[in-house]
């Protein structure tokens, strides 16, 4: 894989098509989400305003998108019943789908027979795919990048599928 990997803004601004998204872990430690996670364990309010401060930088990136005609996916593997991270970042969806994403959900024990990538990944327009890696505990290390037609094929086929299997967010329980 090679390792000059573009930003992730410069991925999602070069995309003509589309962007899509297969997440694949339970749990996931991002610095930048530390505190609205901390206020949502407390019970309170969090921000789920997509104009915020707060978001205004991934707003503005897949609006930026969606503006040009690239259709934006994410499709989340998740074990069922699902872990806290998960009930969190159920909850926040809400700014995804208000900014032009469209999101589904798969339960881990259906995607049992499918062959599914080691790792999340952004794929743009079957030409390029992002690796998202992270420790155990969710914090994020290097990405990785490929242009490998079989790497692609891998990754476009495995979000397909997982894809027609997922369950639209509206109609997804937590």
């Amino acid at each position: 894989m090679t390792q000059n990997v573009p930003s992730f803004a410069e991925l999602l601004d070069s995309a003509q098509v589309s962007a899509v998204h297969l997440e694949l872990r339970d749990q996931y430690s991002v610095a930048e989400e530390a505190t609205e996670l901390a206020k949502w364990r407390r019970g309170e309010a969090v921000d789920v305003d997509p104009d915020s401060e707060y978001w205004h930088g991934w707003s503005d990136l897949v609006r930026r998108a969606v503006a040009r005609g690239v259709e934006v996916k994410r499709a989340r593997v998740v074990s069922v019943p699902v872990a806290e991270y998960v009930r969190y970042e159920h909850h926040i969806t809400s700014v995804n789908l208000a900014i032009g994403e469209q999101v589904r959900w798969l339960p881990r024990s259906e995607a049992s027979t499918l062959a599914l990538p080691g790792n999340d990944f952004w794929l743009v327009d079957h030409r390029a795919v992002r690796f998202n890696l992270f420790d155990g505990p969710g914090v994020a290390l290097e990405p990785q990048y490929s242009e490998d037609p079989t790497v692609i094929a891998l990754c476009a086929t495995a979000f397909e599928a997982v894809w027609e299997r997922g369950v639209e967010h509206e109609k997804f329980t937590v």
